[in-house]
């Protein structure tokens, strides 16, 4: 019988892939509100979006707007990369856009994206986040901006 692996002892790379595989899955795909006050820390720093000084909120709000505009998200980690505190991730995403997402309306199309997202991790909590996409190629698979 094969015994279960040991959690990876915080601060080690292993548990900073960790904590972004599960802010993926948990926050990115499932939308759980607990999952934010488990994976963020108090003084996250969001390089990506405006903060009203209250992060974890603004994380909040922000799930419950993609939620409105985006149905069935699906996240590939295609490359995880840990040095020190940092862990980039390389990530093909989809999703079918159902509401307002972005300012734009509702179009029913799905889209599918690379990204970028580079996260710092301080004692298994998220404390800063940078994100990386292509909006014209998001925008013109949902037909809202003319072909390149």
């Amino acid at each position: 019988m094969q015994t279960p692996a040991a959690p990876a002892e915080a601060g080690t790379l292993e548990c900073n892939k960790d904590v972004v595989r599960r802010f993926v899955a948990e926050i990115f795909v499932a939308g759980r509100m607990e999952a934010v006050d488990e994976l963020v820390a108090d003084d996250f720093v969001p390089h990506s979006w405006p903060s009203t000084g209250d992060p974890r909120g603004d994380l909040k709000r922000a799930i419950d707007r993609v939620g409105d505009g985006l149905e069935d998200p699906e996240f590939t980690v295609e490359d995880l990369i840990a040095e020190g505190d940092r862990v980039a991730a390389r990530l093909t995403t989809s999703a079918t856009h159902v509401g307002e997402f972005m300012g734009m309306a509702a179009t029913g199309k799905r889209y599918t994206i690379e990204e970028i997202h580079i996260f710092r991790v301080h004692d298994g909590q998220v404390v800063e986040h940078w994100h990386q996409f292509n909006p014209l190629a998001l925008m013109q698979q949902l037909g809202v901006s003319p072909p390149g």
